[in-house]
């Protein structure tokens, strides 16, 4: 199987050891994994904002990128970035035939990280181990618009020595909402204290999400209030080197 590779913004610059950590479990599964470096962002904050002029240059480039050669997947480690492609640009070119088709073929090949672990490759017990008490946030977009909860669950629930426990309020936002954390920047803190203080509750030492922009949102809460918590993304936890390029 071949599966290109679909980086996200905040992974590229922040957090490129997801990245690594993604390609280094596809590859154990036996995933021909390709880097198609003409990649940029695929458009969601201009589409979020209502710039939709904008959100469509960022897209066909996007496609151009993605459907110059036929891959069997593109494969993202992202609930918001999967969604944008696989659901909204269909919307986005809706009145604009030809490129609707290129939209949803390629948008159609498009899938969350642990979607397909769990749901192409069929995967969900890794021989992974860490040792912890955790708990998992599910992105908005991977759970709404997705659908995908149970699966990543599943997948850590097979990580040997890490205990997965339950926390209130497991459904809520965490408050990052891309450009809302900009414009209402005291709600989205709250919402962060609320998701940090049911943490807090649940005595878990690890979070883990598939959202890395849901993950930088929330680690940076934790720093700033002087919690340990460890904050990895689910490929980090089934990547033995957590992503560490030695």
């Amino acid at each position: 199987m071949r599966a290109a590779l679909f980086i996200p913004c905040y992974v590229d610059l922040i957090n490129p050891e997801v990245g690594v950590s993604v390609v280094r479990v596809l590859r154990r599964l036996g995933v021909e994994v390709v880097y198609p470096e003409g990649q940029t962002c695929c458009g969601q904050p201009a589409f979020n904002s209502g710039f939709f002029d904008e959100a469509r240059g960022a897209a066909r480039h996007f496609l151009a990128v993605f459907g110059r050669e036929r891959f069997d997947y593109v494969v993202c480690p992202s609930g918001s970035c999967t969604t944008m492609v696989s659901h909204y640009y269909p919307f986005l070119f809706r009145e604009l035939p030809e490129e609707l088709e290129v939209a949803e073929g390629v948008g159609g090949r498009v899938r969350e990280f642990s979607d397909f672990l769990a749901n192409v490759l069929g995967a969900e017990d890794f021989g992974a181990r860490l040792e912890g008490r955790a708990v998992f946030h599910c992105g908005c977009h991977q759970r709404r618009e997705l659908g995908v909860l149970e699966e990543p669950q599943r997948i850590l629930r097979n990580v040997e020595g890490l205990e997965l426990v339950d926390w209130e309020n497991e459904e809520l936002c965490c408050g990052f909402g891309g450009t809302f954390s900009v414009k209402m920047p005291e709600v989205s803190v709250a919402m962060a204290d609320e998701k940090i203080r049911a943490l807090e509750r649940s005595g878990a030492d690890t979070l883990v999400s598939c959202d890395p922009s849901c993950l930088l949102h929330l680690k940076g809460r934790l720093d700033r209030t002087g919690h340990g918590t460890r904050v990895l993304h689910l490929a980090q936890v089934l990547d033995p080197r957590r992503g560490r390029v030695e």
